[in-house]
């Protein structure tokens, strides 16, 4: 079954003065691969959050195939959705134990989620860093002996291993060189559509958004400003706040030529 997330009317603040949603409604679900861009403070890592049971609205929901996220306390219900929805993050200095190697950090889920032995977990890592093109002799070395790029690679593979429905992304290329990037964009790419899986890639680069995605919603002091094919809003932007991101965008880009 596919797995449909729906985020309604969602608003958070913090404390009296801080609101960081302001009545946000999206939908994201199996297949689709959706973008969702502004600039610091605009609220898409708060909906990123959201999306993965970090943090809670203050008030609307967000319903993981109809049922509030909230009431996914009882284990089995939370290991059912932490098999369906996986999150890849910007930091992975930290989000790699340095005292174990990469294969026992990619093999964790599998076992955890998948209910597999470690057997069976080592050959899901070998098979899935197959699959995404990843030297085998990357996985049993340690994080630091590995660049940013080939870190960014292997968490991908952690999130993967468990064949979710839903990849969350949060800023996940923005720390890496160009170069970094493309692998890691082509790699997700590629899986992406291979597989149907659903994507949300949260981030303030446009061109990696534009690369990556079909959808886009464009978010402005809590608030969706705009939303709908990605290279519609993109090419004919219809909100102001959405011309001035690509108008920015353009100067650098031009400024940088």
């Amino acid at each position: 079954m596919s797995t449909v997330i729906e985020v309604v009317d969602v608003r958070k603040t913090y404390g009296r003065h801080v609101t960081a949603l302001d009545g946000v409604t999206a939908m994201f679900e199996s297949g689709r691969s959706v973008g969702i861009v502004g600039e610091s403070g605009s609220g898409k890592s708060s909906l990123g959050r959201m999306l993965v049971g970090l943090s809670t609205p203050t008030s609307g929901q967000v319903l993981v195939n109809g049922r509030d996220l909230r009431q996914l306390r009882r284990r089995s219900l939370r290991l059912e959705f932490l098999r369906a929805v996986q999150q890849v993050a910007q930091d992975t200095t930290t989000t790699f134990d340095p005292r174990h190697t990469v294969r026992e950090a990619v093999r964790t889920p599998a076992q955890i989620l998948g209910g597999m032995d470690k057997a069976a977990a080592d050959d899901a890592v070998d098979a899935i860093v197959e699959e995404l093109g990843i030297g085998a002799e990357l996985v049993d070395r340690y994080p630091h002996e590995l660049s940013g790029g080939q870190r960014q690679r292997l968490s991908i593979a952690r999130s993967l291993i468990v064949r979710p429905d839903i990849l969350i992304c949060d800023e996940a290329v923005s720390a890496l060189d160009v170069s970094a990037q493309a692998v890691v964009l082509n790699v997700l790419k590629q899986y992406v559509r291979s597989h149907s899986l659903g994507l949300v890639f949260i981030s303030h680069g446009l061109p990696a958004t534009a690369f990556i995605t079909d959808e886009l919603l464009v978010m402005n002091a809590g608030v969706v400003v705009e939303e709908g094919d990605t290279a519609t809003v993109l090419g004919e932007p219809s909100h102001a706040y959405t011309r001035q991101l690509v108008e920015a965008f353009r100067t650098v880009e031009t400024a940088a030529a």
